[in-house]
């Protein structure tokens, strides 16, 4: 007769063998906390810069905690706080129209974020899809469209937009980002080359063409990479500044990084608002926190799925 012997199962921590503690793993681990450091540290400070007034940090400059700790600065921002109170807390006085500001950068990012983001799909299922000459010559046409600076076609974008007599326009400053991007037409590309072709046969055969193929298949489809590229496109077009800098100079068009110089003219005291700056580059950089603390994870699992490495 045979008889079995019941084991009590290990507890978590004996099932789990524990790896010594070498000193490249203690190298490693000190690495891993510098980097952490690195990387933390400056948003402290930034933080520590707004909760100051302007005067005390000179004073401390040393301390790593808030100097006459105030929300002054985040006051200002917000237009909150008279001139008198601003020049007092060592703030240059001038005014920012902050909301005004804010719904400029939500107008200029959400156009440009919906256009690039359209043409570009289309741009890439034409390039994974549809059969023509040249298609990939075409194509490495615009991938090496990447490797030139943004700086080299911004000239003649202005030109062009001033002859168009669009400064100072919101439509001045969506068009050169409207349209299809070499980045967004390759990453859906990959993503589209992934797909099965089964359905669209099908569809064919049915008797459906291309534009109806696009719209009722692939882009249902395509759902999770089309909303990775328009949160990387909106992050992106959000922090532009050079280009809303150039065309968009008068208040009705100006988007909130441009508005945030004012901060950095000089008080009565001598010196730019370092804190006033600072608190408003914190308040405009939280919708991309958000933002990314939501989707960062969709982020990473799209971009390597796409085939991006």
């Amino acid at each position: 007769m045979n008889s079995t012997t019941s084991r009590a199962p290990l507890p978590a921590t004996a099932r789990r063998r524990r790896r010594p503690l070498t000193a490249r793993r203690m190298v490693a681990w000190a690495l891993l906390a510098l980097a952490i450091a690195v990387s933390v540290l400056p948003f402290l400070w930034v933080l520590r810069t707004a909760l100051s007034t302007n005067g005390a940090l000179a004073s401390q400059s040393a301390s790593l905690l808030p100097a006459d700790f105030t929300f002054g600065a985040f006051k200002r921002v917000l237009g909150l706080q008279s001139p008198a109170e601003a020049v007092a807390e060592g703030g240059s006085g001038a005014a920012i129209n902050f909301w005004l500001y804010l719904r400029n950068s939500i107008i200029f990012s959400s156009i440009t974020t919906a256009g690039a983001v359209f043409f570009s799909a289309m741009a890439a299922y034409a390039f994974a899809r549809l059969r023509w000459k040249g298609r990939n010559a075409v194509f490495s046409l615009f991938l090496g469209t990447m490797l030139v600076p943004p700086i080299f076609t911004a000239l003649p974008n202005f030109l062009l937009i001033k002859n168009l007599d669009l400064l100072n326009t919101m439509l001045g400053m969506v068009l050169p980002y409207v349209f299809m991007t070499p980045f967004a037409i390759f990453f859906l590309r990959q993503f589209f080359l992934n797909m099965s072709r089964e359905v669209e046969e099908a569809a064919m055969l049915d008797g459906a063409k291309h534009l109806r193929i696009f719209f009722q298949i692939v882009l249902p489809n395509a759902a999770a990479p089309l909303a990775t590229l328009a949160l990387l496109t909106f992050i992106g077009q959000w922090n532009e500044y050079f280009w809303p800098l150039l065309v968009g100079s008068q208040d009705d068009v100006r988007v909130l990084q441009v508005g945030l110089g004012v901060f950095k003219s000089q008080s009565p005291q001598g010196a730019p608002d370092w804190s006033g700056l600072m608190a408003a580059t914190l308040i405009s950089a939280l919708p991309v926190l958000a933002l990314f603390a939501a989707f960062g994870k969709r982020i990473v699992n799209s971009i390597g799925f796409s085939g991006i490495k």
